[in-house]
């Protein structure tokens, strides 16, 4: 039965769909033409240093938009290829692409802007998709499987994987990743890359491959490859992404680049249009925390500010946070916006207003205080609000309101929590025009579905930790003066006056006995996960006590308390006062993995804004509700997962040693649906765990009869020769591991121990067996990895990862050694592409290990049975050691022996001389692998050589390319 191809099922059908939506295709030959390649020269050179745009159509399509324009033919390309080959550079391309260029007008004697797209009018710019765009630096080359192309300009690359694969769409983005590092040339005009095999749809921007940057483009179903790709590349799409929807941002000191998804999107045009609708003045964006608020707003803005039927407007961004100030005003500025003010006082805000300014003014909320009535009776004037649910928890939103009479408001939140006083004044005042309440809503649920947030798991400290229940509710849960409590400040002054509460919260013992529980969970699940942690005390003082209480137990350099400074501050406090630069390198080395501290001691500070993805757990110590807590243990949701996969971070953590989730539905004024979607019981993985252990494991633990021998190892191999079984077990054992991470240690996994040591050891054992060289796939989980370390060994588990030399030995070994033959095939297999890392100069080698791989595809796939697979790698074997005699009586050496056989089979004349000449050479050039002249100069010697010998062009051209491409493969062993 025919395997779907990549070409076939995804390259194709993708570039079938992207014409019936408006891109002309345009065949790989001709795009080659178009970019300048060579059609005379060998296949590999056509590829080395051509342009990396269609020149003719983008210089025609430049004079064409800029009437202006008079510079030399090609000035402009030149301009493109000084540009840096890395994330600065691709900024710079896409002020260029945003047509914020500039060419200096020589009549009228000024710069002008320099459009190289017409968002105007779309219909004035080409759009085409080619496949096959090959690149080569003279270091290395990469071959795009589908590149699509505005007015000659490629700005998005699809990678096309097979379904069959395992990990398709894993491997597709991490080829997308070693383009990047080899051939960085290539993402300074691309924005956006995709990786698909016809069933998952995944996006991300150039320069920012981390897997929590990288997006499922949703649609209805799952696959429905047509309607993903018509949905992603359309043309307003794909103009709408260039123009609007990628942003670049500073955080801490790096420059980083993303897209907005979406929901953000979504949001973004529907506050524009709310704002323009001359009949309505308010709306709500609903967005869950964690959701990407921020950039949504300033995009919000920037659409404003630049829309012509905005007729010069003003645009305020209302923020609620004074760390969020210096980042927005960042990230502003990052837009190229020339109309930008801060008005950082309510003498300079009420100024910018009287004054009619008109541009963005960034403020926060507070300054509006005691502002006049009718100070600017404008329309076109639209106020978009951070956290809105705060403007109607006093008297600010009335200032607002009269100030700017025929202002449009936008609230945004991520906690609007409809059940309490604050909640329902949200909806009324900004929801009042929707029917729903709402502009548009992106629900926890959605988030969590989507992987913008992680679920949230809790656990209960030990009884005696606990806030007793009577003083809890008596002096907090059930006080009507916390019920929506909006912010930190609030939730403060209410603690302050729970005398009782605070009492049993900062006791002496209570400390250090909490502190030495935080001190051994963190040490047992947290840390050797790799992630870090909050302990948030009751106020200062309780963090202060906590820090020194927690030093007892794990080492100073472990954590760091983080609060506000007063100079009325006792001894105590002011002795972790921190100066700003401190500040900013805890924050920015609490943020990296491999850097110190692990846990950060907070009261308040950090509990609103701070993004630190590799933050897991929370040990919580304070009480909270509502908005507060929504918004607090939001902070430890944020996906993170390294490149290299082997950390992926499965969920957010809360122990409660106060108790508040005992009383979730007193402290979540929220429905029941989204309390669900926030915050369970860990208690609900334990059940889910014991459930697969008893539902999906027996199946694959059945397979193991004689305590794990090379029998048992013979079944495992054959029973997993079927790829879909493999990812069947691979799916299931990965979510037994990842269950078992979250809950250990804990008393509960001892019944289980022992057949989940075993289910570790039959994943390692067909992992080893069926994995490929490059593999996308980490081994272990952390604790994982230490009991398969521990346990694992006691069943004395056969190796089938290869230890087989390939000598004159091996064909005898092969034959005498115990177990099955599918192992054998698996043995020999890794065998022979072990020898062929350890001699990687070798091209014979090379080449056998491609065969030997050929084999394994065609053994999984049952075209080969076992003992013809067996057969056809011993053939292999015996091959390379008459090789190996033959090539030791001509004393040629292994590259020189495998030109010699290339040239034999190929029919060329005089092979031993013209391999010689060739092998003489690469001695020349020695330094070809370094030098991209060298290469080019190596080349032409190899070809002057067999055509000294043969007139057949088209012949030599292909034995040219099949030697270096065997040893391009060589190098990346």
């Amino acid at each position: 039965m025919p395997t779907p191809g990549e070409h076939k099922t995804v390259q194709s059908r993708i570039l079938e769909y992207a014409q019936a939506v408006g891109w002309t295709f345009v065949p790989r030959k001709q795009a080659e033409q178009r970019r300048g390649f060579d059609p005379d020269a060998p296949a590999a050179d056509r590829a080395r240093s051509r342009s990396l745009f269609f020149d003719d159509l983008l210089a025609a399509k430049v004079r064409e938009f800029n009437s202006r324009y008079i510079e030399a033919g090609g000035a402009l390309l030149g301009q493109f290829r000084h540009l840096r080959a890395d994330i600065h550079g691709n900024r710079e391309f896409v002020e260029y692409l945003r047509n914020r260029g500039k060419f200096f007008d020589v009549d009228a004697k000024r710069e002008r802007d320099l459009i190289l797209i017409d968002y105007e009018h779309p219909e004035r710019n080409v759009y085409e998709v080619t496949e096959e765009w090959a690149f080569h630096n003279g270091h290395h080359g990469t071959r795009e499987d589908v590149v699509f192309l505005i007015n000659g300009i490629p700005v998005l690359v699809i990678e096309c994987k097979n379904a069959n694969k395992d990990e398709a769409i894993a491997l597709g983005v991490d080829q997308i990743r070693r383009y990047h590092r080899e051939t960085p040339e290539l993402f300074v005009p691309q924005q956006l890359f995709t990786a698909t095999d016809a069933i998952g749809f995944c996006y991300g921007v150039s320069w920012n491959t981390v897997r929590r940057n990288i997006f499922n483009w949703k649609d209805a179903e799952v696959g429905k490859l047509e309607a993903k790709v018509k949905g992603f590349c359309a043309i307003p799409q794909m103009l709408g992404f260039l123009k609007d929807y990628i942003v670049f941002a500073e955080k801490d000191e790096e420059l980083n680049k993303y897209i907005l998804r979406q929901h953000q999107t979504g949001a973004v045009e529907a506050a524009v249009r709310r704002a323009l609708d001359p009949l309505r003045t308010r709306g709500l964006v609903w967005h869950t925390q964690g959701s990407g608020k921020t950039f949504t707003m300033i995009k919000a803005a920037e659409r404003l500010f630049r829309a012509p039927e905005a007729d010069k407007p003003t645009v305020l961004l209302m923020i609620d946070r004074n760390e969020l100030e210096d980042q927005m005003l960042k990230n502003l500025a990052a837009l190229g916006l020339g109309n930008l003010e801060h008005a950082g006082s309510i003498a300079r805000l009420n100024q910018l207003l009287r004054d009619d300014y008109r541009g963005i003014i960034l403020t926060m909320i507070h300054k509006f205080r005691d502002m006049p009535a009718n100070l600017n009776r404008r329309a076109n004037i639209y106020v978009l609000i951070d956290e809105a649910h705060r403007t109607t928890g006093g008297d600010l939103g009335n200032f607002l309101m009269a100030g700017l009479p025929n202002a449009t408001f936008i609230g945004f939140t991520g906690t609007p929590v409809d059940k309490t006083a604050y909640g329902k004044g949200t909806f009324k005042t900004f929801g009042s025009e929707d029917d729903q309440g709402y502009l548009h809503k992106y629900s926890i649920a959605d988030s969590i579905e989507d992987g913008t947030t992680l679920p949230l798991y809790y656990q209960l400290a030990p009884n005696e930790m606990l806030v007793p229940h009577e003083t809890l509710d008596k002096e907090f849960l059930s006080l009507a003066e916390a019920e929506g409590v909006a912010d930190i400040e609030e939730l403060n002054k209410i603690l302050e006056r729970a005398v009782n509460l605070k009492n049993f919260l900062k006791g002496k013992k209570r400390i250090g006995k909490v502190a030495e529980f935080v001190a051994r969970h963190y040490r047992e699940n947290v840390e050797p996960l790799g992630y870090k942690a909050f302990l948030v005390g009751v106020d200062r003082e309780a963090c202060a006590h906590y820090k020194h209480a927690l030093d007892k137990f794990l080492p100073p350099q472990y954590s760091e308390v983080v609060y506000t400074g007063s100079n009325k501050d006792s001894k105590r406090l002011k002795a972790f006062h921190l100066e700003p630069k401190r500040e900013r390198q805890i924050r920015k080395s609490f943020s990296k993995l491999d850097q110190q501290p692990k846990i950060l001691i907070v009261t308040e500070k950090l509990l609103t804004g701070f993004d630190a993805p590799v933050l897991h757990a929370m040990y919580l110590d304070k009480p909270m509700r509502d908005h507060t807590l929504l918004q607090a243990i939001a902070r430890v949701n944020r996906p993170y997962e390294n490149e290299a996969r082997e950390m992926v971070k499965p969920h957010g953590f809360v122990l409660d040693f106060v108790g508040i989730f005992d009383n979730l539905e007193k402290a979540l004024a929220f429905d029941s649906d989204e309390i669900n979607a926030i915050v369970k019981d860990l208690k609900l993985l334990k059940v889910l765990f014991k459930n697969k252990m008893a539902s999906e494991a027996p199946a694959y633990l059945g397979l193991i009869e004689r305590h794990f021998n090379d029998k048992d190892v013979d079944t495992l191999i054959e029973h997993f020769r079927d790829p879909e079984r493999r990812k069947a077990f691979f799916k299931a054992y990965k979510e037994i591991e990842m269950l078992y991470e979250i809950i250990s240690p804990d008393a509960f996994l001892r019944p289980f121990m022992d057949d989940y040591a075993t289910l570790s050891a039959i994943y390692a054992v067909v992992r080893k067996a069926y994995s490929k060289r490059v593999s996308v796939d980490r081994d272990f989980q952390r604790k994982t990895n230490q009991l398969v370390q521990d346990q694992v060994s006691i069943y004395e588990v056969q190796r089938v990862d290869g230890l087989v030399e390939i000598n004159a030995e091996t064909i005898e070994l092969i034959k005498q050694r115990q177990g099955g033959d599918a192992t054998k095939v698996i043995n020999l297999i890794k065998g022979i592409e072990r020898k062929a890392e350890e001699e990687s100069e070798d091209p014979y080698l090379i080449a056998m290990a491609e065969r030997a791989r050929a084999v394994q595809d065609a053994f999984e796939s049952r075209q080969l049975d076992t003992a013809e697979a067996l057969a056809a790698l011993l053939r292999e074997v015996e091959s390379n050691e008459t090789r190996k005699q033959e090539q030791a009586e001509k004393s040629f050496d292994g590259l020189t022996y495998f030109v010699y056989r290339t040239l034999l089979d190929a029919g060329i004349g005089n092979p031993e001389a013209v391999s010689r000449k060739i092998r003489l050479a690469f001695g020349e050039f020695s330094n070809w692998k370094r030098s991209e002249n060298a290469l080019r100069e190596l080349r032409k010697q190899v070809t002057f050589a067999l055509l000294a010998e043969t007139e057949d062009l088209d012949r030599v051209t292909t034995l040219v390319d099949e030697l270096f491409t065997l040893l391009d493969k060589a190098q990346r062993i």
